[in-house]
Parts: C-alpha cells; structure tokens; sequence
C-alpha cells in the first residue's frame, strides 16, 4: 500500500466473499464507478480443506471449495467482461494438481481442473473474441505462499518434491502475470503457463 502510494496510485480495497454473487457485482461496479472501465482481471481466490477419505468430504465442504475456487472465478469474469476495455487480459489461476492430483486435496483438485476448461471455453467464446480479450491461467505448484502451512502443515522441504528440488516463493509466479497482462501477449490465449518446479504435466 505505501508503495503504491509513492508512485501515485489509488488503490482500492474490498473484503468480502468471492464465492458470494452480490459482493462480486458491488465489487466490480464499485471499480467501475471509480475508473471506468477494466483492463486486467487476475482471478486468484482459493481455499482448501485436506481430507484423506472421501468420506470426510461433506457438502458444506464441497460447496465453499468449489464456491471460492471456482464460481468466484466464473461470477468475476461475467461481471467485469462488459466493463472490459478492448485487448484486455482475464489472468486465472489454476494449480498443478489439475493435472496430477492430489488424494488429499480432491474437492480442491476438482475445481483447480474446472478453471482449464474454463479458461479455453471463454478464450474462444464469440463476444470475448469480438472485443480482442486473452484468457489464460496460471498452474502454480508447490509454491510455499501462506495457505499451505495454514492448511496442510508440511516443511518447507517437504512441500518441495519436485526436479528442483524446492518449493517455490510466491514472487516467483509474478513474472507470468505480468506477461499475460500486457500486450506482448497479444497472440497467447486459452494457453497455461505451468510454473512447478520442473513437474512434466499433460494437458
């Protein structure tokens, strides 16, 4: 905040709950009201709940997962899109686990899988298309950023697990953002950034 503050920025701030559809339209048109229009949508909500039986999966649990991670997702890119200015960036953020899984993290796993249809989906939809708006995520893991000793409670190291040998630092995923926010992406959408360690994935 002071940072910005130096460089002469205003920013503003909202709590509140994305998985909740009013808080997501006051949101958005409260940025509205205060610039305009919207450039860059980063979508980087999520929660997590580690159960190793299926059994333990509730559906309260399985709502609020899949209410954060995924129809937060959904409610931001509807609401912000017709305040979008032409060749903006819609930023998602997946995980590694859609790709490998996780048994101890399935709900979670589930939804991290639904935002890469997602982001292909509303990449080649007609009126995103129209307006030259690029629609990408982000496929994290593991990076060692404050949900993971709140939830899972492992070591730095053994977070680790991959080639490299490490976790990653959260600063170290910035760089992607930043390139698919700006116009040097101007060709790349419905495409994932996949930043793991050296995990091989498919998909």
């Amino acid at each position: 905040m002071e940072r910005l503050n130096e460089l002469g920025v205003k920013p503003l701030l909202f709590t509140g709950d994305v998985g909740d559809e009013s808080f997501v339209k006051k949101t958005v048109q409260s940025i509205v009201d205060e610039w305009g229009e919207i450039h860059v949508l980063v979508n980087n909500a999520s929660e997590q709940h580690p159960q190793e039986s299926i059994l333990n999966i509730d559906a309260a649990q399985l709502d609020r997962t899949f209410r954060t991670n995924i129809f937060g997702m959904i409610y931001f890119a509807r609401e912000v899109f017709p305040h979008m200015a032409e060749n903006g960036s819609i930023i998602n953020t997946t995980s590694v686990t859609a790709y490998k899984g996780s048994p101890g993290l399935m709900d979670y796993a589930s939804t991290k899988g639904a935002i890469v249809p997602f982001t292909r989906s509303l990449s080649q939809n007609k009126e995103i298309l129209e307006k030259k708006i690029r629609v990408n995520t982000v496929a994290p893991g593991p990076i060692w950023a404050p949900l993971i000793p709140a939830t899972i409670g492992s070591s730095l190291e053994e977070h680790g697990g991959v080639p490299l040998g490490r976790a990653g630092q959260p600063y170290e995923l910035a760089p992607a953002y930043v390139y698919l926010a700006t116009s040097d992406t101007s060709y790349v959408t419905g495409q994932t950034i996949h930043i793991n360690g050296g995990t091989i994935v498919n998909g």
